[in-house]
């Protein structure tokens, strides 16, 4: 009797096989289509498909999904439907230590770029704690309220930090700039790498506590009665996301609401469920973070908008028709 209850619990193979068609169209389109024509014909051989476009397309499907299963953890989390990496500052603490790491050319031996994702990795991970207690010491109950207003002044404050360092970087200014609000022009093979193996192994263990995620809807304390380990899955939570969120902010810069909408918008064909949710948020946060990006590099061709512009503003607009319909549907 168990078997088709854990059937039902997931998706059925013909429809992971439908997210995969439609995120491989859009994949194909997105690589396809951009400011430089390129004929259909020539698209193995451009250098510019092969050597430009194509590591970016991936690291933007890649980031997408890294930051959609993110927000879907968190809002399970938090039992919380405004939580997101942006929402909560998080993003904003994970800017800040990429821009540090930057401002005083912090690296690692033999690896350049770690500097910068270890520290965006660990000022998340600080950030995301500090705004929890924070909240946590103001309401024990943790309301929605209390920690979206605790999330904004958090991220005014790392705002006025990163403008403080900003402005006294001299010839890495414009650079820090256009990185805050968020770019993946110039992702090379080495940020697919590394975003794919962060997705691997933090996105994996994400959507393998869908479970116990689902079991935080009826409370910690239920959860805890029904054998779930609370400590044990918050920390995990929080590490696993502050390391996805940490590497897409070193990588992209900050790009906000995908993480907030998406799993908002998967949710209507899903339902609350975290074994269809988790999968589909990822699928999901590709399509849409790989479609902003195109927006980005074509709308004003040859000139790119930021696609943390892109994704604010169709971010804003989708949050907001969301909210109002699950406002009229109550």
């Amino acid at each position: 009797m168990l078997k088709p209850a854990k059937r039902r619990e997931g998706f059925h193979p013909l429809v992971y096989l439908l997210f995969s068609a439609v995120t491989l169209v859009v994949f194909v389109f997105c690589v396809a289509v951009g400011s430089v024509s390129v004929p259909l014909s020539e698209l193995r051989t451009s250098m510019i498909i092969t050597g430009v476009r194509l590591p970016r397309v991936i690291c933007c499907a890649l980031a997408g999904a890294s930051l959609s299963v993110c927000g879907c953890a968190m809002q399970g989390l938090l039992k919380n439907p405004l939580a997101d990496a942006s929402t909560l500052g998080v993003s904003a603490g994970a800017g800040l230590g990429a821009v540090t790491a930057i401002a005083f050319g912090i690296t690692l031996p033999g690896l350049p770029f770690a500097g910068t994702t270890v520290f965006a990795s660990l000022f998340a991970f600080v950030s995301l704690l500090a705004i929890l207690t924070l909240a946590y010491s103001i309401d024990r109950t943790l309301a929605t309220n209390t920690i979206i207003l605790i999330g904004v002044i958090f991220s005014m404050f790392v705002s006025a930090l990163m403008s403080i360092l900003i402005t006294f970087a001299g010839e890495k200014a414009n650079h820090m700039i256009f990185w805050t609000m968020g770019s993946l022009s110039g992702s090379s093979y080495n940020n697919v790498l590394l975003l794919a193996g962060t997705l691997l192994v933090f996105g994996g263990v994400l959507t393998a506590l869908s479970r116990e995620l689902n079991a935080f809807a009826i409370g910690e304390e239920n959860a805890r009665h029904i054998g779930v380990n609370v400590k044990r899955v918050k920390l995990l939570v929080l590490i696993a996301t502050s390391v996805l969120i940490g590497v897409c902010v070193s990588i992209g810069g900050t790009i906000a609401f995908v993480g907030l909408v998406t799993p908002h918008m998967v949710r209507m064909l899903t339902g609350p469920n975290h074994k269809r949710l988790m999968p589909a948020s990822l699928f999901g946060g590709a399509v849409l973070l790989m479609l902003c990006d195109l927006v980005s590099r074509t709308m004003f061709s040859p000139r790119e908008l930021p696609i943390g512009v892109v994704t604010s503003l169709v971010g804003a607009v989708l949050f907001v028709r969301i909210f109002y319909a699950s406002r009229r549907a109550k």
